[in-house]
């Protein structure tokens, strides 16, 4: 059906490395592959293999969890996008340092789970791109902050900038963006 790839960590795993939960859905348990340093994984490659059809409506979703937090959607592959590779912003654990002490309490190890579903229900199958954008747009809002702070000045809890801040700092950004054309890579992650 399925495999995966851990780029520079594994060689190709199939769909037996993962546990099947029912029909539709598979978790890898990260303890057993990595350990406890799952959060160093940043990047999984996952792939239709070529007996395998999935219905023009339907995609494999992935899906990662820290120990103690919920499932973070990822990504998905179809049968037009058969293969993906996906980052892995592992979020923080939910409960850091609590002992497990029954069976149905929260789980102390990472997994990747991965689960048919229906192509409509899912966000932007192009997480990364999106993620990269949002980084993009905050560091831009930060040098322009920097930037601003530079002129500002304090009434009570007011900051008063002058009134051409706005144009003063973009021409200097444009500027520097032609002086040094890998100025703009430093601000895309």
């Amino acid at each position: 059906m399925f495999g995966v790839v851990f780029p520079n960590r594994s060689f190709p795993l199939d769909i037996s490395t993962f546990a099947q939960i029912d029909a539709t859905h598979w978790l890898l348990d990260m303890n057993h592959f990595v350990g406890e340093s799952y959060d160093s994984i940043r990047e999984v490659c996952i792939f239709l293999l070529n007996n395998f059809t999935l219905p023009p409506d339907k995609a494999l979703a992935v899906y990662i969890q820290s120990p103690g937090s919920p499932f973070l959607f990822c990504g998905a592959v179809t049968l037009s996008r058969p293969s993906a590779v996906l980052s892995l912003p592992w979020p923080d654990p939910g409960n850091a340092g609590v002992l497990q002490l029954t069976a149905d309490s929260t789980p102390l190890s990472a997994k990747i789970g991965v689960s048919v579903e229906d192509l409509p229900t899912l966000p932007s199958l192009d997480v990364a791109a999106e993620r990269k954008i949002e980084r993009l747009a905050l560091k831009v809002g930060e040098n322009l902050f920097n930037f601003m702070q530079s002129f500002c000045a304090v009434d009570g809890s007011k900051l008063i900038v002058p009134t051409d801040i706005l144009d003063r700092w973009f021409k200097k950004f444009q500027e520097r963006a032609k002086r040094d054309p890998e100025y703009l890579k430093g601000f895309a992650l």
